[in-house]
């Protein structure tokens, strides 16, 4: 088990390295981003829980309306 245990911690801590300031702008591309457009991705998800008259897991309550 503690093998196991130390080959995952190795593995995690293989991982880690310091980026350089000149490599952050590869990082902060759109490309690397989870959403592209997150204002776009937004407007999407609230059009949809108005639609739905529902907020699916990642809003608060609320009706059809646009009411909290």
């Amino acid at each position: 088990m503690s093998a196991a245990w130390l080959l995952a911690l190795g593995l995690t801590l293989g991982g880690c390295a310091t980026v350089s300031p000149w490599e952050r702008e590869r990082l902060a591309s759109r490309r690397m981003q989870l959403d592209p457009d997150p204002m776009a991705a937004e407007l999407e998800q609230q059009t949809h829980d108005h639609r739905e008259a529902a907020s699916g897991g990642l809003g608060g309550a609320g009706g059809g309306c646009g009411c909290n």
